[in-house]
């Protein structure tokens, strides 16, 4: 089958080149024409396990296209994803819907008959219903169906979620396109992976309630950790214990630093916003937004009242989570600024975020390994759960710090080891190992 794919960002990219690995053919556009330069020179612009050499092998194939000639590739498409972003807006809470109705201006115009437009994009529940007014403003002489299919990809391991998906989520009555899609994800239905059929409102709302259902499982237990820590309780016993419950479940109850990325904060505000819109209070997701944000300035002043003034810290991993260089709304992105703005001297190490430019970080210093951060630092902070620094030369690490003082906000370390090594241990939810 023939696909183009409006969006070569991550969602698009990822989608893209496993249709292609699917045996489709494939062709990515953005307007972008310096990343479509660097795609076509085989440079990946994003960091995720895996991608470039699938590009690579499907490039070799010629199931896998790039370009940056939009208006020609619709003329010749039938069936078309839209992948671009929906960031918040600058000026409010909403999803920025901008990208995705210049989308569907520009199918508007280029319209094939008998047209399938896939919104893979995440937008709030009624957007396909207006992607479909501007179309069929042009073109009310021509047969094409709007389906809503969001996309459940995590960064770090989009590749396996997208050919292992967990379901496959499709809005659309129409039955041509029913039987498009079964086409398009055959190889995952093959597998006996689940492809749920609903209404297009259903199916752009289970994508929000899904990452807002996650977002407050991590609140919840950062907040469970805050009374671990008064009361002198385990949060990683609490969250084991109440996650064989099979109502539950044990994903999503790693206390930390609070979310981010690039889809929970979003699109929880975005869902609040569609509750007033339509009159539907979300109150219980508004206190949980809320609270990620008073989380992310309460751990800064942790680390604040930890060492002191005028301090050096060494910060180990800056974004969101591991396995990705995203930096979108990351924790230390507002940890560190407060550090900065109260004297302290910040240095800064990460396997992927390292060769960027952050605004927020200007006046911390970054470093080429963990060793060089920890190096003379009063106090060491792990924000950013790399598997590299669970592997750290502790006794080395103690050696070369001013103090032995290890603020840890994944709590990837166990507390005998950092009391067998007599580190001032600052954990999640669990005591303090303390040697004063």
């Amino acid at each position: 089958m023939n696909i183009s794919i409006i969006g070569s960002g991550y969602v698009g990219l990822v989608t893209g080149v496993c249709l292609s690995d699917a045996g489709h053919t494939v062709m990515c556009l953005d307007k972008d024409k310096g990343k479509i330069a660097k795609l076509n020179n085989g440079e990946i612009p994003i960091f995720e396990p895996g991608l470039g050499s699938l590009i690579q092998k499907n490039i070799g194939k010629k199931n896998l296209f790039f370009s940056s000639e939009i208006k020609s590739s619709l003329k010749e498409s039938k069936v078309i994803f839209i992948a671009v972003g929906t960031p918040t807006s600058p000026d409010s809470d909403h999803a920025d819907l901008s990208q995705i109705y210049s989308c569907a201006e520009e199918i508007s115009n280029n319209l094939q008959d008998d047209c399938t437009i896939i919104i893979k994009s995440t937008v709030p529940v009624g957007t396909c219903d207006k992607v479909e007014e501007i179309i069929s403003s042009k073109n009310s002489n021509k047969n094409f169906d709007v389906v809503s299919n969001p996309e459940f990809l995590r960064e770090g391991s989009a590749i396996n979620d997208f050919e292992n998906p967990d379901r496959i989520i499709v809005g659309t009555t129409n039955k041509k396109s029913i039987d498009l899609i079964k086409d398009i994800y055959k190889r995952q239905i093959d597998k006996k992976y689940p492809i749920i059929f609903t209404s297009r409102k259903s199916s752009e709302l289970i994508k929000y309630a899904g990452n807002s259902m996650l977002a407050m499982r991590i609140i919840f237990i950062n907040e469970i950790a805050d009374l671990c820590e008064k009361v002198g309780a385990d949060v990683g016993d609490i969250a084991h214990g109440i996650g064989l419950d099979k109502r539950i479940g044990p994903h999503f109850l790693s206390a930390g630093p609070g979310f981010g990325g690039s889809c929970f904060p979003k699109d929880a505000r975005a869902l609040i916003e569609s509750g007033k819109e339509y009159k539907a209070p979300q109150n219980l997701l508004k206190a949980v937004v809320d609270g990620n944000e008073r989380r992310k300035s309460n751990l800064a002043d942790r680390i604040i009242n930890i060492v002191g003034a005028k301090k050096r810290v060494g910060i180990l991993g800056v974004t969101f989570k591991a396995n990705t260089d995203d930096m979108r709304e990351a924790p230390s992105l507002s940890i560190i600024p407060k550090l900065l703005d109260n004297g302290i001297s910040v240095s800064i190490y990460d396997p992927e975020a390292g060769q960027q430019e952050i605004e927020e970080f200007y006046g911390a210093e970054w470093k080429s390994d963990p060793y060089s951060v920890a190096e003379n630092s009063d106090c060491l902070v792990i924000l950013t759960e790399w598997d590299e620094f669970k592997e750290l030369d502790l006794k080395k690490i103690k050696d070369i710090m001013s103090q032995p003082i290890i603020v840890d906000f994944r709590n990837i370390f166990s507390l005998n080891k950092m009391k067998d090594l007599n580190f001032e241990y600052h954990s999640v939810g669990r005591c303090t190992i303390n040697t004063k």
